[in-house]
């Protein structure tokens, strides 16, 4: 991968010299010219704009007051506020988030676009988009939440959606805080901030910085989990002159976690309860070091140019005793004879007997570099924005798997095996030009998007490698017509791309290139946003995304089968309303009511899930057991035209009353509901209705992996007051009612949170 580190490194040379050679102009254009240059924003103001709020589709942010005011505790309970976006709990602590957008399988969250400040956060976006950590959500500023057209902008992932999560913005005057809370189920959280600038120093316009460091501890959703998990995060900014901004950013996060990989059997759920756990043995360990420089120059009031560059390291070592669902046969085999046995009759086992630990050890590292300019002009003769970006971005993985004879992680001393090493890279070069045309009351973005990946994947188990590429040009357009101040209409449609991963490219036995394309549909929305009087907003879209080629991976579709793809519609409605009623009296008492609403009718697979039998899913050689069991005639078992898709609710609902005054009071009632769903293609309401052919049909049935999810409802309660203006006490029960009930089948059942009670105060300064 030399010579793409060496492209790298001359793209980022190249903007560099770009950026100085520009800064020196300004500065001698500053000295010849008499008048006062233009001046980029305030430091506080600059940072404290939504970048969603400029957007022609349907967008969400959640500010820094929604996450304090409603003690969010995971990402999870944040992005449920927001319409179409669909999270599943799997550890209870928000630590490997499920989130989704508009129906699709939520799994590793693989179908959404994580960044931080506009910037990349998938360790791995182009090679493999799962995501196994995520930084307590306390430490952000608030949440933007991107669907439709707009996603152009970004990529790869503009299937359905992003999330943009804001660093903590750099305080003019010096400041920060303190806060501690705890509760139930030995959960701990403290959180330290501060920060400020300082101005004319060393002959630039100010100079300032933000420290942020939080530590969390608790137990997750079951009997033997405990998580602790250490938060870092520095932010600096530079003004060198009224024109030229520098912003770096780094950050550290550690997790230390005991935590069950598989869920429970049917029995285990119905006999000895939702937070029964045996796997007291699984360690799962990670941490990721990232940074990253901006550097902003502003030509004049109508023409800038923001460059990124960053950098990511993450590693991951997880060590289980089980891989892809409860009834697996590796303990019955190492110790246990009655171990599989027990587990489908629901009788409590001991691991600890079980001489059998797979370690599932990875790291990853990503680089890159975005410049992207903005300009206002009317070269149409037409008032217009314009918008245009190039990233180049590379990645790579290192990838063991190691399996031990004993219970407990890495003790290798009575031997161990190793069953996988190898490395994979990816390579990517994007760029992406918009232009919006004001007319009136009307502005038309028409716009594209050009992808164009490299794979690499290295097997020293049987010193085989291979390479393939892919080429995608993704066109959008978007519109919005604001007749009167109260009201905007949009719409949009782009096309929709997710590239696939490094090893379903790849035949991982030959190496040679795997016939699989990424994912592509045919995104459109329509909408209208009003604000019809002072305390009221609602927002309403329909869309409507049709998928030519859509990628279900492993045991998503409840068994596990090899990389499927096929064709999907999904269609549904999204509504956000909330109504303060002391804004609408002018009064300081402001009984409030939110509601965040989707409802799916349309989930439907229109096509066979057809099995990628050259995968590396599917151990290289197309014919293995598992491919031809779960994949007979070459189709994922059960999947049809006319099915549901997996995973997809129906309603998605998230409803706030809540009163408020202006001394610095508040409570409120939140109530969650999600609609039942199906855990698998076949769309089968009990595990006994499986097929008589699928292998392994016994084991399978008392699994948990299949049958329907019912619908659930969680009611969370929250409250603070701000005693004095620097000290604000917090209250709040997660799931009040203490309701048990199961959110996934993916590798057994996983159950929700139980209730927390949860106390602490913030003290500013």
């Amino acid at each position: 991968m030399k010579r793409n580190k060496q492209g790298f490194l001359a793209v980022l040379l190249l903007n560099i010299i770009a950026h100085c050679a520009v800064a020196a102009e300004s500065d001698q254009n500053g000295k010849r010219q008499q008048h006062e240059p233009e001046a980029l924003p305030s430091v506080e103001v600059e940072e404290s704009v939504h970048k969603a709020e400029t957007f022609s589709g349907s967008t969400s942010v959640i500010d820094k007051d929604v996450l304090e005011r409603d003690q969010v505790f995971t990402v999870n309970e944040a992005l449920r506020k927001a319409p179409g976006v669909y999270v599943r709990d799997e550890e209870g602590l928000g630590l490997r988030p499920n989130i989704a957008f508009r129906g699709q399988n939520p799994f590793r969250s693989t179908k959404v676009l994580f960044l931080e400040d506009g910037i990349p956060f998938n360790f791995a976006p182009y090679g493999d988009n799962d995501i196994y950590f995520h930084p307590p959500i306390e430490r952000y500023d608030g949440i933007e939440i991107y669907k439709g057209a707009d996603l152009t902008q970004f990529g790869p992932q503009t299937i359905n959606g992003a999330v943009n999560y804001l660093t903590p913005r750099v305080p003019v005057e010096p400041g920060g805080f303190v806060s501690f809370m705890g509760g139930n189920r030995d959960f701990l959280s403290g959180h330290a901030r501060y920060g400020g600038m300082l101005k004319n120093v060393q002959g630039m316009d100010a100079v300032g910085g933000v420290a942020d460091f939080l530590h969390k501890e608790s137990m997750g959703n079951r009997d033997n989990t405990y998580a602790t998990l250490d938060n870092a995060n520095l932010k600096g900014i530079i003004d060198f002159d009224a024109r030229n901004r520098l912003t770096l950013r780094g950050d550290f996060f550690y997790q230390d976690e005991q935590g069950a990989a598989f869920g429970l059997t049917d029995a285990e759920y119905r006999n000895i309860g939702a937070n029964y756990n045996p796997d007291k043995n699984a360690s799962f360990i990670n941490d990721r070091w990232a940074t990253s420089v901006t550097w902003e120059h502003s030509f004049n009031d109508d023409v800038s140019l923001e460059t990124s560059f960053y950098w990511q390291q993450y590693e991951r070592n997880w060590w289980r005793q089980q891989n892809q669902f409860p009834t697996e046969n590796q303990c019955a085999t190492r110790g246990m004879a009655g171990y599989v046995t027990d587990r489908e009759n629901g009788v409590q086992v001991d691991m600890d007997q079980c001489n059998y630990n797979v370690g599932r050890l990875r790291q990853y590292e990503a680089w890159g570099v975005a410049p992207t300019l903005r300009a206002k002009h009317d070269l149409f003769g037409i008032e217009s924005q314009l918008d245009a970006g190039f990233r180049a971005h590379f990645e790579n993985q290192y990838r063991r798997r190691v399996v031990v004879n004993s219970p407990y992680a890495e003790d290798i001393s009575n031997g161990s095996t190793r069953q996988e090493l190898n490395e994979r890279y990816a390579d990517a070069y994007s760029g992406f030009f918009q232009n919006k045309f004001i007319w009136d009351e009307w502005t038309f973005t028409p716009g594209v998007r050009v992808e164009s990946v490299s794979y690499k994947e290295v097997n020293f188990m049987n010193n085989k490698q291979g390479q393939n590429s892919l080429t995608e040009i993704l066109p959008s357009f978007a519109m919005t017509y604001s007749p009167v101040d109260q009201a905007t209409f949009f719409f949009g449609i782009h096309r929709g791309f997710a590239p696939p991963r490094v090893e379903d490219t790849i035949n991982r036995s030959s190496g040679a290139p795997v016939t699989i394309g990424p994912e592509l549909s045919w995104n459109s929305e329509f909408g209208v946003r009003t604000r019809p009087m002072r305390g009221v907003k609602a927002d309403l879209t329909y869309f409507h995304n049709d998928f030519d080629s859509l990628t279900a991976l492993g045991t998503i579709g409840g068994v596990d089968t090899p990389v499927a793809q096929g064709k999907a519609l999904y269609e549904g409605i999204e509504l956000m309303a909330r109504a303060d009623f002391g804004e609408i009296f002018g009064s300081d008492h402001n009984p409030y009511a939110q509601v965040a609403y989707q409802w799916l009718p349309s989930a439907e697979t229109t096509s066979p899930f057809r099995c990628v039998d050259d995968s590396g899913q599917a151990s290289g050689t197309g014919v293995n057991n598992t491919f031809t069991s779960f994949c007979p005639g070459g189709n994922v078992f059960g999947s049809a035209a006319g099915k549901r898709a997996p995973y997809a609710s129906e309603s998605l609902l998230t409803a706030t009353l809540g009163y408020s005054h202006a001394n610095g009071f508040d409570a409120h009632l939140e109530a969650v509901f999600v609609s039942e769903q199906y855990a698998d293609f076949m769309n089968l309401h009990n595990a006994n209705d499986l097929p008589l052919d699928v292998a392994r049909r016994d084991n399978l049935i008392k699994s948990g992996q299949f049958g329907k999810i019912n619908d659930y409802v969680v009611v969370n309660f929250a409250t603070s007051y701000k005693v004095r203006k620097d000290l604000t006490l917090f209250f709040n029960m997660k799931n009040m009612l203490d309701n048990t009930y199961i959110v996934d089948r993916v590798r057994g059942i996983q159950p929700g949170m139980p209730r927390l009670v949860q106390a602490g105060f913030k003290y500013e300064f």
